[in-house]
């Protein structure tokens, strides 16, 4: 068998230098994803948004750091693990949050995870399911969940909420009335202005120890998936979050926050 000659030796030792050097400076160039830090809190702080009157949201503002709600007492959790400082920044209603999100104002929150919602935020797992249902004031013709669409009544929904648009598709005789804040509605049903007021129940039992004999219809007409949700043009955090996600249900996290705040009408 003829030997291979010095030349054809050399050349091929050559190509296999140029290749491994091509590897090496392929390497030494790859771009390095962001820490999840740089990610989730560019300011250097996280920017926790909430709106008050959800045990979801916020529930009391006053102290701070008496600051209660789902998404104060993860959003603080997240914030320690990322090794920055938590910023509570809020907003009158959930819609507000909403928008704060998208236009890069806030970082996190933890809200319904529609799919109209998901054009406008990245959402990491749902963290729960929340019941939606119906709150009547004393005196109220709605006597049961079913019973809400009939002619000449009014139910009352939070401005630019999941509940206004979902309901707003399915009711054919009711009128909805949208409220800008939810101590706008309470005021509406201590006055009997509204048939009843339409939302998750979280909301409701919190409304319904703020107006005497109302009460909390049983039964739902659908249900919430709470998420992590933060700005697009984040995806490369959506891993570190969903491991978050994942962590804090595990360990406790949010029953523990959920209790903090009072949530009820968490469904099974």
């Amino acid at each position: 068998m003829n030997r291979p000659d010095s030349t054809w030796l050399a050349r091929r030792a050559l190509l296999a230098a140029a290749l491994a050097g091509a590897l090496l400076a392929g390497c030494a160039s790859a771009p390095t994803a962001p820490p999840p830090a740089a990610l989730l809190a560019p300011t250097g702080a996280l920017r926790i948004a909430v709106y008050p009157g959800s045990p979801t949201s916020l529930v009391r503002q006053a102290p701070e750091a008496d600051m209660r709600g789902v998404s104060v007492d993860l959003g603080r959790a997240l914030a320690q693990q990322l090794g920055v400082p938590a910023r509570i920044v809020v907003y009158p209603r959930v819609a507000e949050v909403v928008a704060a999100l998208q236009r890069g104002e806030a970082d996190f929150t933890v809200t319904n995870s529609t799919a109209e919602r998901a054009r406008l935020v990245d959402f990491a797992d749902p963290l729960v399911q929340l019941e939606l249902g119906v709150l009547v004031p004393p005196g109220s013709p709605v006597q049961a969940v079913d019973a809400i669409d009939r002619a000449g009544l009014v139910i009352g929904v939070s401005q630019g909420s999941s509940s206004e648009r979902t309901l707003g598709g399915r009711l054919q005789q009711a009128k909805l009335r949208t409220f800008p804040s939810l101590a706008a509605a309470a005021d509406a049903l201590k006055k009997g202005e509204i048939a009843a007021f339409a939302t998750n129940k979280g909301i409701l039992f919190e409304l319904a120890d703020q107006v005497p004999q109302s009460r909390v219809l049983p039964g739902s007409w659908g249900a919430e998936h709470l998420a992590p949700a933060i700005p697009k043009g984040r995806e490369a955090a959506l891993p570190f979050l969903n491991q978050f996600a994942e962590q804090v249900r595990r360990d406790g996290s949010v029953q523990r926050a959920a209790d903090r705040a009072g949530l009820r009408g968490l469904a099974p």
